[in-house]
């Protein structure tokens, strides 16, 4: 990466993950919802990590994640002598050291409407989550319709719009490319496996996402992947 051209700040900052050597522990791609958020959101802003990857459902999976998180679970992220575990937590830091890189908007109501709708994201939708797991590689078109799951596809369906409405001006929620749709990229995942009908702005709004170079990347390496975990594998009837 060149960083001569860079503001000196952003330049350190960079230098400096680099120095540090900023590790990102995930899970596999192809299922790990949690773990594709801070992964996006960093690959999207350009910011330097090294991928440390632990499969799911393996006798020493537990093993494996204990060596790096304290909570148990994925992702965390390893930034020198910086240990910070929990998606939102991650990106938060992340945005904190890169400032110059505006990975939330810049407009103040934007930017307390982007935060809103991650951590709404971030600590709700259990019934989406339950009854539509993340798998990018497999096609459940119309499972996991539960009532509790529709009502978590109206609001999100909800919350885009208002979004889109009101400050996507460009291609995404709030206009370019931020933390939010980095946290709502699973959503699109899911919404395509499962096949959701969705009003045509939101279903181009789940195209673009689905097209970012960030998050094509993700999709290609879970394409690519070839651990499987069979209880996510099949949608039971």
């Amino acid at each position: 990466m060149h960083t001569t051209a860079l503001d000196p700040a952003l330049a350190r900052a960079l230098r400096n993950a680099e120095k540090s050597g900023w590790k990102l522990v995930i899970a596999n791609k192809n299922y790990s919802s949690w773990s594709m958020r801070p992964w996006v959101a960093m690959r999207a802003f350009n910011i330097p990590f090294q991928e440390i990857a632990i499969p799911l459902d393996r006798p020493d999976t537990a093993d494996q994640i204990a060596r790096y998180s304290p909570s148990g679970r994925v992702p965390v992220l390893i930034a020198g002598d910086v240990t910070v575990w929990d998606s939102l937590a991650i990106c938060e830091f992340a945005a904190e050291q890169f400032p110059q890189k505006h990975m939330w908007p810049q407009n103040v109501e934007a930017r307390a409407l982007a935060r809103s709708v991650c951590a709404e994201m971030h600590s709700s939708f259990n019934g989406l989550r339950s009854a539509m797991w993340m798998n990018i590689r497999a096609r459940f078109p119309g499972k996991g319709r539960t009532p509790e799951a529709q009502a978590d596809i109206g609001r999100i369906c909800e919350l885009w719009e208002h979004c889109l409405a009101k400050f996507g001006h460009h291609d995404f929620l709030f206009g370019n490319f931020s933390i939010a749709d980095a946290f709502f990229a699973p959503v699109v995942m899911r919404f395509r496996t499962y096949d959701v009908a969705l009003a045509p702005a939101l279903q181009a709004y789940v195209e673009r996402v689905a097209n970012h170079p960030a998050v094509a990347r993700w999709i290609a390496e879970a394409l690519a992947e070839s651990e499987h975990v069979a209880h996510y594998d099949v949608y039971p009837e």
